[in-house]
């Protein structure tokens, strides 16, 4: 990988260009990180309501019709459902782990096969997530992996 900055002092606005000769994971995976960059989600807890950076969101679950949302130290509620995260996360590096859970890609630590296809995936809190059959496939090929 080649990287070339290109400084412009009459640039109004910051770009970004991407040269290959195909989209690969790993290009995916530098969209998602620079997508994350600007984007924050509206959460609470103990009554107090926060923006938090969506880049230091490590998963996000739904128990008993509400939402969590897991950093590497805090735990928050957001009022969104998950599905709706979902459509905003998905270009920032989120994956669908099962009906109840999104992870951030870049917090994966390892991955291991469970019985029944699915995967077992520790994250860099070192927390494990159950990946679903039906989700696992989708997994692999985002992080590029056979």
């Amino acid at each position: 990988m080649k990287i070339v900055i290109n400084v412009n002092e009459e640039a109004t606005d910051l770009e970004i260009a991407i040269s290959c000769s195909r989209l690969t994971p790993e290009i995916e995976r530098i969209l998602a990180t620079l997508r994350i960059l600007e984007k924050q989600l509206m959460v609470s807890r103990e009554g107090e309501t926060y923006l938090l950076d969506v880049s230091k969101v490590v998963y996000l679950e739904s128990v008993d019709r509400k939402t969590f949302v897991y950093t590497l130290r805090e735990v928050y509620e957001s009022s969104l459902k998950l599905y709706e995260l979902e459509q905003q996360l998905g270009e920032c590096g989120f994956f669908r782990a099962s009906k109840s859970c999104l992870v951030q890609l870049r917090f994966v630590r390892s991955l291991r096969a469970d019985l029944g296809r699915k995967i077992k995936v520790t994250l860099e809190n070192g927390e494990q997530i159950m990946v679903s059959r039906m989700y696992a496939e989708e997994l692999k090929k985002k992080l590029g992996v056979k």
